[in-house]
């Protein structure tokens, strides 16, 4: 391991701000690592307003161009290793898909649109002042998107990944509850995420976000045996010590810890950055333009009372929060550097989509405070850094956990959901009973068993029913029914064509399989053949 001199700093370290830059007198010890969580369940073909394609289109314009715009920034500085960035395979299909780009691009004109009507609208000087503003940026928007995008997110994400901007984390399809998953399915799921990545950017994940940060003892063995180093767990798995990555059990796979004290700085509920009065309110429309042109202004002011957002003052509660976190950040690193007596490891942890989509001023803010950290001494770096240089301790047995309320399963597996765990269960025995017997008629002798596209099908379908999003929707009443219309759509799908194919009709199967496929045809090279026998 790695031995870096830290016990020159101490929590009296004097810094001070000036212009969005730190000076420091003396370097923090040890490392910190930002890692960001990528994921939208298959929304395409499934619904537009209020919950379907709106929430991609959203998400797109707001978090994920202005988060890569902002990554190509800095490293066209010649900055490298800023952070850790997971993307699942789900949402990395919807950014590659003719379909999603097409209706990308009209959401974009139709954002500028919106903007240029609000810019007419002599009787209301404030949002006409805003729409200019937001004009611009669609504007902007739409020239990066017909420019950089049209061929999809993945040859910007492969020269990121190339000139070790980022490091990509991987995940299994559909961003399943893995602890809940019939063990065949959860290998399948998890080997075919990892090829879908290495197809797309010619790069196979070292480490993995694992859906809800779940985990279930013995889950490091298949990691181990799928050739994943390294996976995320949120802070109490951890048994609330994070600062260093711990191998699990008796494997060499890393599981490293969200720390929540850093993290919840900048995402908590009560007292996170996002809810500054300053910021743009994310609740409040314009019901003329759709727009959103209101500050939050306070807590407990109705929308309708809420003050017109001012640029200027959210650019100065910018810089104040990260001067803020740049603090945080460092005394973290020198009181957890003094706890253990050696150069600790910070990661904070977040999902990419509160960057920009739920925090309008978030990508302004993740590029500063970037740029501030290492001017402030801190070392910043990628959860692979984090195993090279020796920040990892003794091994560690994990409990049952993922990073819902309670810390437990009971997100997906409590309650409100146990008629969905019993669905994903059915539904996944009849998928894998039908297609083993699919692909055993298909095998002859002497010769490889063909391709099913049928079966590809059902599998398909099976993975869509069981992704971790419907239950955690039903179990925090967001868009509950949506999410109970969309497990039971792909229940259905499964078990019609499963049905069809198990009754001898093999040409409707064929059919349905091919009517489902328009609608679900993502992960294009997903294979039945390799379903673990």
């Amino acid at each position: 391991m790695t031995s870096i001199s830290w016990r020159t700093a101490t929590s009296t370290t004097a810094w001070t701000w000036s212009q969005s830059r730190c000076a420091v007198t003396e370097p923090a010890p040890g490392l910190f690592t930002l890692v960001l969580h990528t994921h939208l369940p298959w929304l395409a073909h499934h619904g537009r307003w209020p919950v379907g394609e709106e929430w991609l289109y959203q998400s797109w314009a707001a978090a994920y161009l202005p988060l890569m715009r902002v990554l190509r920034t800095l490293a066209a500085e010649n900055r490298s290793h800023l952070l850790t960035l997971g993307m699942t395979p789900v949402v990395t299909a919807q950014l590659d898909d003719p379909y999603c780009l097409a209706g990308m691009h009209h959401w974009l004109a139709n954002w500028q649109l919106r903007a240029l009507e609000a810019t007419t609208l002599r009787d209301r000087d404030a949002l006409r002042e805003f729409g200019i503003r937001e004009h611009a940026e669609a504007t902007q928007a739409i020239d990066d998107f017909q420019t950089r995008w049209r061929h999809g997110a993945s040859p910007l994400l492969r020269e990121l990944i190339d000139t070790d901007t980022i490091e990509l984390l991987g995940g299994p399809l559909s961003h399943p509850f893995q602890p809940l998953l019939n063990p065949r399915l959860r290998e399948f799921a998890l080997r075919e995420g990892l090829a879908d990545a290495r197809a797309r950017f010619a790069h196979t994940p070292k480490g993995i976000w694992a859906p809800e940060c779940a985990y279930a003892p013995g889950m490091e063995i298949g990691y181990a045996a799928a050739g994943v180093g390294h996976f995320m767990v949120d802070g109490p798995s951890l048994h609330g010590d994070t600062a260093l990555g711990r191998p699990v059990a008796e494997s060499d796979v890393v599981a490293f810890g969200r720390d929540l004290s850093v993290s919840y700085r900048v995402w908590s509920p009560k007292s996170g950055y996002p809810g500054h009065a300053a910021y743009r309110d994310f609740h409040t429309y314009d019901h003329v333009t759709g727009l959103k042109p209101a500050r939050v202004t306070g807590r407990n002011v109705a929308s309708e009372d809420k003050a017109p957002y001012d640029p200027e003052r959210a650019d100065r509660a910018v810089d104040a929060h990260v001067a803020d976190f740049v603090e945080v950040v460092r005394q973290r690193l020198i009181g957890e550097s003094e706890r253990i007596g050696r150069p600790s490891h910070v990661i904070a942890a977040f999902d990419t989509e509160l960057f920009g989509h739920w925090w309008y001023e978030g990508p302004v803010w993740l590029e500063r405070v970037l740029r501030a950290l290492p001017d402030a001494g801190v070392r910043v770096g990628t959860l692979s850094d984090a195993v090279a240089d020796g920040f990892v301790g003794p091994p560690v047995e994990l409990p049952p956990s993922s990073w819902g309320s309670g810390k437990d399963w009971q997100v997906w597996a409590g309650e409100k959901v146990a008629d969905l765990v019993q669905l994903n269960s059915e539904v996944t025995d009849t998928a894998l009973s039908t297609v083993d017997k699919a692909l055993e008629q298909a095998a002859s002798v002497g010769s490889p068993t063909p391709r099913d596209f049928v079966a590809d099908q059902i599998l398909r379908e099976t993975l869509l029913t069981v992704s971790s999003d419907w239950p955690f929707m039903v179990s925090k009443d967001s868009a509950a029914d949506y999410a109970r219309y969309r497990a039971h759509l792909h229940a259905h799908a499964t078990r019609e064509i499963a049905g069809a194919l198990a009754s001898g009709r093999r040409e409707h199967a064929q059919r349905l399989a091919e009517g489902w496929n328009r609608a679900d045809g993502l992960f294009g090279a997903l294979d039945a053949r390799r379903l673990p026998k």
